[in-house]
């Protein structure tokens, strides 16, 4: 199947709705208003910089309004446009539909490279991008919260967080105007590595089910499958290290924009994130192999494949050279609808992005609800808990007349604080929207799991407005 160009992510989106739209039983008015962004904010702006006036153009879509507020990113891209924010804001509806969160889908933009600005410029960016949401009331906690997107991170919400706070000083839960914030301002632990961690529960989720495991040829559970991940920011860097750590695969591929490192053997991920450090890059890392070409690991010989980079990287012209009967989507639309095609015509077994790499917003959920509550996760509840665990522990060694080893009492006398809590959370979510999206697949006879998780999202949108009493 060729492309002749590349399509836009809007593009994408819509022929997967499509294609997931006849697998749902509602009115076709109802569909095509699900389909369509319901307030789009286009802005200009002039920022001086460096002794001159730039225009910087910036975008805040807000796709659904049956539940509020809407929730979504802002990335900082210098292509980025309003049929990309538009696309994200779509696909974030149904994200927040799939895992059960109260959010209609939204996403925000500015169109620069960060890497082109000092610190306190970019600053200054954001604050004015900030006022510009506020004056035209794109921003609030019961309006519309923003979160870290590409090119952002916990620095920028932060500024975010304040501006707004200048601009209401009154309001008793502006904190929760947007999420992603560094823990002392507001945030919550786990946040950051949220999105990869929860490609991660996918995973693990993923092979529990025996038939879908069948389905790619592979074996067991994860421990030894060989990983490749593209992408070695937030997402890719947090997933690689999680798993490296914790469920005994081996990482056998790394991309970033620079270039490509490849070790059959399995690399070690921490020294991996040394030589980043102390380099600037992947390239040149001992004992790998390295590569200019940041598309190379696509089609490395590996078990699962994990774009965790930019979309449109799986594209017609290379989805039939990659070799991995299983991809997990950690990026926003990595594949492309004939990349898709090609995949699923081969056999392939795609986790999409959809539900992948929900986690960010799953913890961002948590963020909001802590901010609006204003208390810590565990706090009330540590103290009793250990007192708990230690009447439990005290009583067993005393009817066995045996100790606990020390390592298992520790463990259990630490308590669940804020981050076990989240992870718990996290987890739980990944795999209750999981099963949900098999049961769909198992009961529609959907094809695929991309097109079961496209009919999850949009059941639950369809009935949201059906019992608001929009339409019969």
């Amino acid at each position: 199947m060729a492309e002749t160009r590349t399509p836009s992510m809007l593009e994408v989106f819509n022929e997967h709705f499509n294609r997931a739209a006849r697998y749902v039983k509602a009115p076709a008015d109802l569909l095509e208003y699900i389909r369509s962004c319901h307030s789009v904010y286009s802005i200009k702006f002039p920022v001086r910089i460096r002794g001159e006036v730039q225009i910087f153009h910036a975008y805040r879509a807000e796709h659904s309004h049956h539940r509020i507020p809407t929730k979504g990113g802002i990335r900082f891209a210098p292509d980025v446009d309003l049929d990309e924010v538009a696309a994200l804001a779509a696909l974030m509806t149904l994200k927040c539909a799939i895992v059960n969160l109260p959010f209609g889908g939204a996403k925000g933009a500015i169109a620069l490279d960060p890497r082109a600005y000092e610190v306190e410029e970019l600053e200054r960016i954001t604050r004015r991008y900030t006022t510009e949401l506020v004056r035209k009331n794109f921003i609030g906690p019961a309006v519309d919260v923003p979160a870290p997107d590409m090119g952002t991170g916990e620095r920028e919400m932060a500024w975010i967080a304040d501006t707004y706070l200048m601009l209401h000083p009154n309001e008793l839960n502006s904190l929760a105007c947007v999420t992603g914030k560094p823990v002392g301002q507001g945030g919550i632990r786990g946040r950051t590595e949220a999105t990869g961690r929860g490609v991660q529960y996918a995973l693990r989720e993923f092979f529990r089910h025996p038939e879908l495991v069948k389905a790619t040829g592979l074996q067991g559970d994860l421990a030894g499958k060989r990983i490749v991940v593209q992408g070695f920011g937030n997402v890719g860097r947090h997933f690689a290290q999680l798993m490296h750590a914790e469920d005994g695969v081996s990482i056998v591929g790394l991309a970033e924009r620079d270039g490509t490192i490849y070790a059959p053997e399995g690399l070690d991920i921490p020294a991996v994130l040394q030589w980043r450090e102390t380099t600037g890059s992947l390239k040149g890392f001992p004992d790998a192999t390295t590569l200019d070409d940041a598309r190379a690991c696509l089609e490395f010989d590996c078990d699962i494949l994990v774009p965790a980079a930019l979309q449109n990287q799986i594209t017609a012209e290379n989805a039939g050279r990659i070799k991995a009967p299983l991809i997990a989507e950690g990026a926003n639309g990595p594949t492309t609808w004939a990349g898709d095609a090609i995949l699923r015509e081969r056999g392939k077994v795609i986790i999409p992005d959809i539900y992948a790499n929900a986690g960010g917003v799953t913890v961002s959920y948590f963020e909001w609800v802590k901010n609006l509550s204003h208390i810590r996760f565990g706090l009330m509840e540590k103290r009793i808990g250990i007192r708990t665990q230690r009447q439990m522990i005290t009583g067993i060694e005393t009817v066995t007349d045996r100790a606990f080893p020390t390592p298992i009492r520790e463990e259990m006398l630490h308590g669940v604080d804020e981050l076990a809590l989240v992870n718990s959370g996290l987890e739980e979510s990944m795999v209750e929207s999981f099963q949900e999206i098999v049961e769909i697949m198992h009961h529609n006879q959907t094809p695929d799991l991309r097109t079961a998780a496209f009919v999850c999202g949009l059941h639950k949108v369809v009935m949201a407005y059906q019992e608001l009493g929009i339409w019969p």
